[in-house]
């Protein structure tokens, strides 16, 4: 059961979020910060460039995707890639982007009960099914687009998701140190991890998602659903 199954497959408008505490911003990634908004060609261009980078994905693997390929698949010149994304970290995490923004915006405003109006506990548990399924989808993808060390835990794209959970938690265990709780959490559904233990040792799925239930019920101290 992969992610685009298991969630919506087309993306929703961006949400008004409808939490009781602050709430990420759906993220735009891939366009630096100074063009929040890119022109109606410079669009395209980057268009055209992450669809030659997501077919060399299809015929070659993550491995197959750097910038002088996908500049030669897309017909321009090398420095466009590399001004549009800056290195290859950068297109990488740019191909990752419509799943990010689908996932974000289904914890923001998306049905129950991975969206609001489910209780939070309820919430937590759909947040790491989801997240488990996604990174198996796209599990190359998302290792070869990791950031450096120095700036993995501050990515935006985390963050997101560290706000999303440290937020469900003080619903749920008000009383605990929910931003260390949050780190934890997150630390399970690590695509490094989920890589390891899935292709070298072999567990399915089925176990990690049972594995992620038992580890909010034991955080949170409360019972697993029967």
């Amino acid at each position: 059961m992969l992610y685009a199954v298991f969630m919506s497959s087309v993306l929703p408008p961006c949400p008004q979020p409808r939490e009781p505490f602050e709430s990420p911003q759906l993220l735009e990634v891939g366009s630096g910060p100074e063009e929040p908004c890119l022109r109606a060609d410079a669009a395209r261009n980057r268009a055209r460039l992450l669809e030659a980078a997501a077919r060399l994905i299809a015929e070659h693997g993550v491995a197959g995707v750097t910038m002088e390929a996908v500049a030669a698949a897309a017909q321009v010149g090398k420095g466009t890639v590399f001004r549009r994304f800056g290195d290859r970290t950068g297109l990488l995490t740019a191909l990752l982007d419509h799943s990010g923004r689908r996932l974000q915006a289904d914890f923001l405003g998306g049905p129950p009960p991975l969206g609001p109006g489910a209780p939070p506990l309820d919430r937590l548990r759909a947040f790491g099914v989801a997240v488990l399924y996604r990174s198996a989808e796209q599990l190359d993808l998302q290792l070869a687009a990791q950031p450096e060390p120095d700036r993995r835990f501050a990515h935006p794209a985390l963050g997101a998701l560290r706000t999303h959970v440290t937020m469900l938690l003080r619903q749920i265990v008000p009383d605990a140190d929910c931003d260390l709780l949050a780190q934890t959490l997150l630390a399970y559904l690590d695509p490094a991890l989920i890589h390891h233990l899935t292709r070298q040792c072999g567990m399915p799925m089925e176990r990690l998602e049972t594995g992620w239930t038992d580890l909010v019920a034991r955080l949170t101290r409360t019972e697993p659903p029967s």
